[in-house]
C-alpha cells in the first residue's frame, strides 16, 4: 500500500480552487439578495463580462 507523505506535498488544482471561490461569491450574492438574482447579476458576481472583455491569446 502506498501513502502519501505528510507535510506540504499536496497539488493543488487552481482551477478547481477558482470555482470553488467564484461559487462561494455566489451563494453569499443570493443569500445577501431580497429576491432571485437576475441572469445580469450572476454574471456580475461570476465576472462573466470580464471574460468577454478579455481578448484571447
Amino acid at each position: 500500500m502506498h501513502v502519501a507523505p505528510v507535510g506540504g506535498t499536496a497539488v493543488q488544482d487552481h482551477v478547481a480552487l477558482a470555482e470553488i471561490e467564484l461559487c462561494g461569491e455566489l451563494i453569499i450574492a443570493a443569500s445577501a439578495a431580497q429576491e432571485r438574482l437576475s441572469l445580469e447579476s450572476i454574471d456580475e458576481v461570476l465576472r462573466v463580462a470580464e471574460e468577454r472583455d478579455t481578448p484571447r491569446r
